[in-house]
């Protein structure tokens, strides 16, 4: 690795932004921290990066041993990681794999984990991420509970419903719609709260009021028609699914064999909405 002296890099750096026309970083007299396209940039090139190592160094099958730590949301985890963990196992038999479910956004370094499935956006930018698609949050009630109640027709209508809010996040008592600069925000008093996802879907079904979750924890009983969507053109915008890994100069071949082999599986997902479907 060569090292360069600070100067060195505010020039590269200012070459760079030269080049493109894009400011690439924020400077303030304490700190340099970089814009949305910025951070853009530099997921590209770690990208390319990483393929260009693969494509030198060669990789074949006798490389892939080890044990690979993996963690996901614990839903998503039970219903469409497991089987590809399961899959991938199958196709390299020297591999040992620890899968960690967990609602909770781990330390990927502190908690040694190789990859990571991460769903909304990241606050560290030290990650290495590959998107893999989006999901989106959706408000549902059963054909029951609609019936009695009536459909709401836009956001405020909420205040007038009972609700079911999900506790598994520490977020304030709201519901958010619309996009982040023009936000309708419906301030709410849940008549249950609970921490599972199951249990939403359970109370939701039984007609006990208006859930909100994500698109895939929801798609069977919205194709079973057990509970039907709502406000759709209120909806804020998707919430990425990403793998990620730690950041750093090196990523191990089992890594990055496993990331390969887990992005392709999960674009395949149809609960998934793959990039190039938006």
């Amino acid at each position: 690795m060569v090292l360069r002296s600070p100067p060195a890099v505010t020039r590269a750096l200012a070459a760079l932004e030269g080049r493109v026309g894009i400011r690439l970083v924020t400077r303030t007299t304490r700190r340099v921290s970089p814009t949305e396209v910025g951070r853009c940039l530099a997921e590209r090139a770690r990208v390319l990066l990483s393929e260009y190592d693969a494509a030198v160094t060669g990789l074949s099958d006798s490389s892939v041993r080890g044990l690979l730590r993996i963690t996901a949301p614990l839903q998503f985890g039970c219903r469409h990681v497991t089987p590809l963990v399961t899959n991938f196992l199958d196709t390299f038999p020297e591999m040992q794999l620890e899968l960690i479910l967990n609602d909770r956004n781990l330390d990927l370094v502190e908690e040694s984990i190789d990859v990571a499935v991460r769903i909304g956006p990241l606050s560290d930018s030290a990650l290495l991420v590959r998107r893999v698609g989006e999901v989106r949050r959706v408000v549902v009630a059963s054909p029951g509970y609609l019936a009695k109640r009536g459909v709401p027709k836009k956001p405020a209508d909420l205040l007038a419903h009972d609700t079911i809010f999900g506790t598994a996040r520490s977020e304030p008592l709201e519901w958010r719609f619309g996009s982040a600069k023009r936000a309708t925000i419906v301030r709410l008093s849940p008549r249950l709260l609970v921490n599972e996802v199951e249990a939403q879907l359970m109370a939701a079904k039984a007609g006990r009021g208006i859930a909100r979750v994500l698109s895939y924890q929801v798609a069977e009983e919205l194709s079973a028609g057990s509970l039907v969507p709502l406000l759709r053109p209120f909806e804020p915008p998707p919430l990425p699914v990403q793998l990620v890994v730690p950041g750093g100069s090196h990523m191990p071949p089992k890594v990055r064999v496993f990331l390969d082999y887990a992005a392709e599986a999960l674009r395949k997902l149809r609960v998934i909405r793959r990039l190039d479907d938006a």
